[in-house]
């Protein structure tokens, strides 16, 4: 177990870290992107997500990489971490039919991460824009936003304003913002 630090900006050194992660850092730097991280042991559940968040000093989203049944349509949708998902919701607000988890397999293809690690920042891999973002327009009430390096062994605090303004203006990314009731 870690102790959990909060640190301003990238790891010192690269020593440990995957070639992903790295990217991350290095494209939020090169759009002159101040950020928090936090490293800590994987983390895949609510609990597990509320020790990094006291150290975060943040909130971190909820990612879901979701497709329709014929695999024409992916989705990432972000949304706080207490709200319950509910595929029907989600599925009539999209009018979308049928939507379920994206496989492993496509979310590497797509995106190049793994289960676990999806994340906002995986869109900077998704250069062809097939994987729509969809958001939780709850989150535009938080001035940071909380997401992992597309590592769940790690976690960033970024200003809302840059992820909207800065960041997904460079990926080419225009989110769809629902209301999610998650009951």
């Amino acid at each position: 177990m870690y102790k959990m630090v909060l640190y301003k900006g990238r790891p010192k050194t690269n020593e440990g870290r995957e070639e992903r992660e790295i990217r991350v850092y290095d494209y939020l730097d090169s759009l002159n992107i101040e950020y928090y991280r936090v490293d800590h042991d994987s983390v895949f559940s609510d609990n597990e997500c509320e020790a990094v968040e006291r150290v975060l000093d943040n909130v971190i989203c909820k990612n879901i990489f979701l497709c329709n049944r014929q695999k024409t349509s992916f989705y990432m949708l972000v949304m706080p971490a207490h709200k319950r998902f509910r595929t029907s919701e989600v599925s009539h607000l999209l009018n979308s039919s049928r939507l379920s988890f994206g496989t492993p397999e496509d979310m590497l293809n797509l995106l190049d991460v793994t289960p676990g690690s999806v994340s906002i920042m995986a869109l900077m891999n998704d250069r062809d824009n097939r994987v729509q973002l969809v958001i939780d327009d709850e989150l535009l009430n938080h001035s940071d936003f909380g997401c992992h390096p597309c590592k769940n062994t790690s976690s960033l605090r970024l200003k809302r304003t840059d992820v909207f303004d800065k960041f997904l203006k460079s990926v080419n990314h225009q989110p769809i913002f629902l209301t999610l009731k998650g009951e």
